[in-house]
């Protein structure tokens, strides 16, 4: 399923506002389990802040008033926590301000992930003006993250008057876009997905080894072929049929949209194991095309890169 934004599915969050603060003398409420470790971790960034249920109010709903802010409900036993983690903590440094990443622990805040609806770890919302307006679940790759927070900011802006020339966001402005891609990114956020693979490939042709349009449009490619997908019919049909070399791919295709990158790879590496000619060709580009999209630091990359080859020769 593709992240993405809807105003008229915005979610009022004023049942999570809490009382005022209690009068001098009143016990203040406490810090949440792993709080001072996380703001440790965050020391020197005024971008990314730990929340909890006690703090929630004036960490995020008020916050939220003046900058976007992205929540990040994970646990510490998740691993694809801590991999979508690494990459919205680089996200609010590069962004430099765009947004505030605001980290919460599911599990020692269950009535918190409750109120926000949490159905699965990790959990991203997007909280503007205190209404939630966005949100994803399970990891996902970092050039569709970074398009989220791209659809984020233009639409806070444009709906809610925040951003360089609304509220105050902390910190410097958004550092500009390369210029070869704004009209890629202009039709992203137009959620124009022919026109952005157009200015990608545009770009490409003029520079083959362009570092940010190879996987962007690797990106777009997927967007485009799972629109509509459903992720858990097209596993089932793939399952049903062993033979269909499209069944296969379009089950993988849907995972990898879905931010389930581990079964994706592992159904595109069982079809260079099973089918050969041109239907193995098939599955190992996709595969390639996957290894792109996730980058050369996921950990999940070289593994699989090395099985392919075991694979082919």
């Amino acid at each position: 399923m593709r992240p993405s934004f809807s105003m008229s599915g915005v979610v009022d969050l004023s049942a999570l506002k809490q009382p005022s603060a209690p009068a001098a003398g009143g016990s203040a409420p406490a810090s949440a389990p792993g709080a001072a470790q996380g703001a440790a971790g965050a020391q020197g960034s005024a971008f990314v802040v730990d929340a909890n249920e006690a703090d929630f109010q004036s960490v995020v709903l008020e916050r939220s008033l003046q900058v976007p802010v992205v929540l990040h409900l994970g646990a510490d036993w998740s691993e694809q926590s801590k991999q979508l983690g690494a990459v919205l903590e680089r996200l609010a440094a590069e962004f430099a301000g765009g947004f505030v990443l605001a980290r919460v622990d599911a599990e020692t805040n269950p009535r918190l992930a409750q109120a926000l609806r949490v159905t699965g770890i990790p959990a991203v919302k997007a909280i503007v003006a205190g209404e939630l307006i966005g949100e994803f679940t399970g990891a996902q790759p970092e050039a569709q993250v970074r398009q989220w927070v791209t659809e984020l900011l233009a639409l806070a802006k444009r709906e809610f008057g925040l951003g360089a020339e609304g509220g105050a966001a902390p910190g410097p402005a958004e550092p500009p876009l390369d210029p070869a891609m704004a009209a890629a990114y202009d039709a992203l956020a137009a959620d124009d997905l022919d026109g952005a693979a157009r200015a990608l490939q545009n770009v490409l042709s003029q520079t083959p080894n362009h570092p940010e349009a190879k996987p962007a449009l690797a990106q777009v490619e997927l967007l485009r072929r799972t629109r509509d997908a459903d992720p858990a019919a097209a596993l089932k049909r793939a399952k049903q049929n062993p033979q269909d070399i499209g069944a296969q791919c379009a089950a993988a295709d849907a995972a990898m949209a879905d931010g389930d990158a581990d079964t994706a790879i592992a159904l595109l590496l069982a079809a260079v194991r099973t089918f050969a000619g041109d239907e193995r060709d098939r599955a190992r580009k996709l595969l390639l095309d996957y290894f792109e999209l996730l980058g050369a630091q996921d950990p999940r990359v070289a593994p699989a890169r090395a099985r392919l080859s075991a694979l082919l020769f």
